[in-house]
């Protein structure tokens, strides 16, 4: 792949494994973007829900967001329990939570069952966001990683996108409640099905290395603050997209959400580009750097004046540069891990900081706004994205200067 080392420790048996599984790493991947259905499924039946249970909008959002608060208290501390169990078990359990707290939601009657229950789910697509990037790991040779870790960063929009799409013609059809069932099915059929389909010993408990005390962790932070920093400052510009555009450009709700989903879909894109420059031995910091078009996207968006289409194609940018600036942060964990079965924990570390900055940023961006104008984002996004950048060129220079393992 790239020319870099992948970590200073070679995972037990990688010299005998013949190839990558791409058909596991699949199955895997695919595990990802069903629970990310999950986590979005009530963004495109809001309003019946809210108009079902009799929720207030600031409940309907508690009721959205409690799943990625769970990874922003709970990330690191799951990273020890994947360890613990292993990532093949915690990913099945983790599906398996998110599938009954769904089915159960079916029968919620009130704002405070249905918050317990979109907890108990965050739990488990916590447990399934640390699990599978450290079984992509494993199921990888060296030269792979770094694309597969890349494609399964795109997990979340797509995913997010899928639900969005199917969300509004089943809830239209069944209801949320029946919309809310479909999912919960779904999710059980892919826990059954990765029970099936990995191969046995892909993720279980890790036996060799002592647990990774704070040395061990410390350049995994660095790598985590610059995915917070990239979350806090990209993540609501999509997020609180459907408002500009209508508020300042006098769109309709409907057309604000079409236009929105089809520009969060472009961190897929952004993902994909970042595997296959890395595979091709493009450096990780000249990458990151990219990241910088994030600040004169954000002057488009948000300046006063601005034409719709220059505002759209700025929002456009700065989706694609989240896609790319995630996938990279997955793609470079490896390279900062003393040893691989330091994965599940890294990984824990990881989610917990992008969960944290996905939810501070959007009521961050809203009081700024609020108190300021739109305008005023632009300088905070541009602080934001700066360190956000160079702490992901200053992990990629530590990854040049490591030796080989």
């Amino acid at each position: 792949m790239n020319p870099l080392p992948a970590s200073g420790t070679s995972e037990p048996g990688e010299e005998l494994r013949p190839r990558t599984r791409w058909a596991a790493i699949a199955v895997v991947y695919l595990c990802g973007v069903v629970a990310a259905m999950g986590f979005g499924k009530f963004a495109s039946v809001g309003p019946m829900v809210a108009a079902g249970l009799g929720l207030s909008l600031p409940e309907l959002g508690w009721v959205i967001s409690a799943v990625v608060g769970v990874g922003a208290v709970a990330g690191l501390p799951a990273g020890y329990l994947v360890r613990r169990f292993g990532a093949e078990r915690s990913l099945v359990a983790g599906l398996v939570l998110i599938a009954a707290a769904g089915a159960a939601s079916v029968a919620a009657g009130g704002f405070a069952w249905l918050l317990a229950l979109r907890g108990v789910e965050g739990v488990g697509y916590l447990l399934v966001t640390i699990a599978c990037p450290a079984l992509v790991l494993r199921l990888a040779r060296e030269r792979d990683r770094g694309t597969a870790l890349s494609i399964w960063a795109t997990f979340v929009p797509v995913g997010l996108g899928l639900s969005t799409l199917a969300g509004g013609a089943a809830g239209s059809a069944l209801g949320w409640r029946g919309w809310t069932g479909l999912i919960a099915g779904l999710t059980f059929v892919m826990a059954l099905a990765a029970r099936a389909r990995l191969p046995r010993g892909s993720g279980g408990r890790a036996a060799a290395g002592a647990v990774p005390g704070a040395r061990a962790l410390t350049w995994p932070v660095v790598l985590a603050a610059s995915f917070c920093l990239t979350a806090l400052v990209t993540v609501p510009v999509v997020v609180l997209l459907p408002t500009l555009l209508v508020e300042q450009y006098g769109r309709s709700a409907a057309a604000a959400g079409a236009l929105t989903s089809a520009i969060s879909l472009l961190g897929v894109p952004g993902g994909l580009a970042a595997g296959i420059l890395l595979r091709r031995g493009a450096p990780l910091g000249a990458l990151a750097a990219s990241g910088l078009l994030v600040v004169p996207a954000a002057w488009f968006v948000y300046s006063d004046g601005t034409p719709l289409a220059a505002a759209a194609t700025g929002a456009g940018v700065i989706a694609l540069e989240n896609g790319l600036l995630g996938a990279l942060v997955f793609a470079a964990l490896p390279l900062v891990l003393e040893r691989l079965d330091h994965a599940d924990v890294g990984n824990g570390v990881v989610a917990q900081a992008g969960s944290l900055g996905s939810l501070l940023g959007p009521p961050m961006f809203g009081l700024v706004a609020g108190g300021f104008g739109f305008p005023s984002l632009v300088p905070v996004i541009a602080a934001g994205t700066l360190a956000a950048v160079g702490a992901l060129a200053l992990v990629g220079a530590r990854a040049v200067r490591r030796p080989a393992g």
